[in-house]
């Protein structure tokens, strides 16, 4: 790891963990921030990111990304980023990989479903969701619930996307048990990890829509500043077949996004006078981040991939169908909780909100695959319920 700048988060001065651990040297040197990389890494809920939808719901090829795979390579942009601008290496990783550990099956479509079942009782949201799982629906420790993770982990988990006025009721039951500041800005560390999660779908699902088929070069090619440098790229390597070079065009947007990003987070550091951890948190605006030129561009691309990758009738059909079979599974077991596994259905509340929170968690950590064979189980070959 670099040296750290003094507005780095460092480990020697966290603000702790929940519960207070007694540390066993037979588990290594490792700091604070290593030691909450590694429990994400160890955790059951990471794991099942290998079956959840990134883009394409429950995909058959190979080579598409999931949920595990995109955070990997959010993780990978946003420790480059933090290595160069001297922050945290570990705790921006962390925060990468454990960003999206909250998402149910389906994507956003599965996210919609358990929106609307819970819409009386708080609603549901992503983000909330992966710091209720890991602060208390992991279990992998005797004497707790959850992994036990720092103060700046869940800091940065809960705000990274600036502070929170009036969070849901998943994140107040943290904030209650921990309070996170959530009226500061975060941690640059975990300003850096979203910017880098920005960075790896804008141009990685560029290259999936690609080679599904639902985007076409000459699409992307409609775009100016993609077309610019399209032609850089082609003009560089005039002798190698155009179908060769997609690869170096998802590089070079990477590369292109990314210094943006360390210029730009660099000059605002330096213009405000950011010194400490404390300064980035009170700053009253994001640092990290891209200028204003790259976010208009960034923009642009999100508007052309929402028109024409994600709202594709291909990938609206089968996000429906994911949704629906949410919805079902719900409704299933809010009416025969026997059907969920004896752990799940023994642990059911009585009462509300926190029996149909329950059953939202369970749906939440489901797989796609899973659910789709709980689906089938259940409601066997015929359509999905309307």
């Amino acid at each position: 790891m670099s040296q750290l700048k003094i507005y780095a988060s460092d480990p020697a001065n966290s603000r702790g963990r929940l519960h207070d651990e007694k540390r066993d040297v037979t588990r290594g040197p490792r700091d604070d921030f290593q030691r909450d990389r590694d429990r994400i890494i160890h955790s059951i809920s990471f794991r099942r990111l290998r079956h959840k939808t990134q883009v394409f719901v429950a995909p058959d090829g190979d080579h598409y990304r999931v949920r595990l795979t995109h955070s990997l390579e959010v993780a990978q942009i946003g420790r480059t980023m933090a290595r160069a601008l001297g922050l945290n290496e570990d705790l921006t990783e962390a925060l990468c990989l454990a960003h999206d550990i909250g998402h149910p099956p389906f994507g956003h479509a599965g996210e919609d479903a358990l929106q609307e079942a819970l819409a009386e009782y708080g609603g549901f949201d992503h983000n909330a969701q992966t710091i209720r799982t890991l602060t208390r629906l992991e279990t992998p420790y005797p004497r707790w619930n959850g992994l036990n993770l720092t103060w700046e982990m869940l800091e940065g988990l809960a705000k990274h996307n600036g502070p929170v006025g009036k969070p849901t009721w998943a994140l107040a039951e943290v904030n209650d048990a921990m309070d996170l500041d959530l009226h500061s800005w975060p941690s640059l560390e975990a300003q850096i990890a979203a910017i880098a999660d920005d960075i790896a779908y804008d141009n990685h699902d560029i290259d999936d829509g690609m080679r599904a088929g639902l985007l076409t070069l000459d699409q992307l090619l409609e775009l100016p500043f993609i077309a610019e440098r399209w032609q850089m790229i082609c003009d560089r390597f005039s002798d190698v077949p155009q179908d060769r070079l997609l690869p170096e065009l998802i590089r070079d947007q990477i590369g292109l996004m990314a210094n943006d990003v360390l210029e730009t987070t660099q000059a605002r550091i330096d213009e405000l006078g950011v010194k400490t951890p404390d300064d980035v948190r009170q700053a009253g605006q994001m640092i990290g981040g891209f200028s204003s030129a790259m976010a208009e561009k960034e923009r642009v691309l999100k508007k052309f991939m929402y028109k024409n990758l994600y709202h594709h009738p291909k990938q609206t059909g089968a996000a429906e169908e994911g949704k629906m079979m949410v919805g079902d599974l719900v409704k299933a077991y809010r009416e025969q909780p026997n059907l969920m596994p004896e752990s799940w259905a023994s642990a059911l509340p009585l009462e509300e909100p926190d029996r149909i929170r329950h059953i939202a968690d369970f749906l939440a950590g489901m797989t796609d695959r899973y659910a789709r064979n709980r689906h089938r189980e259940i409601f066997g070959e015929r359509a999905v319920q309307s």
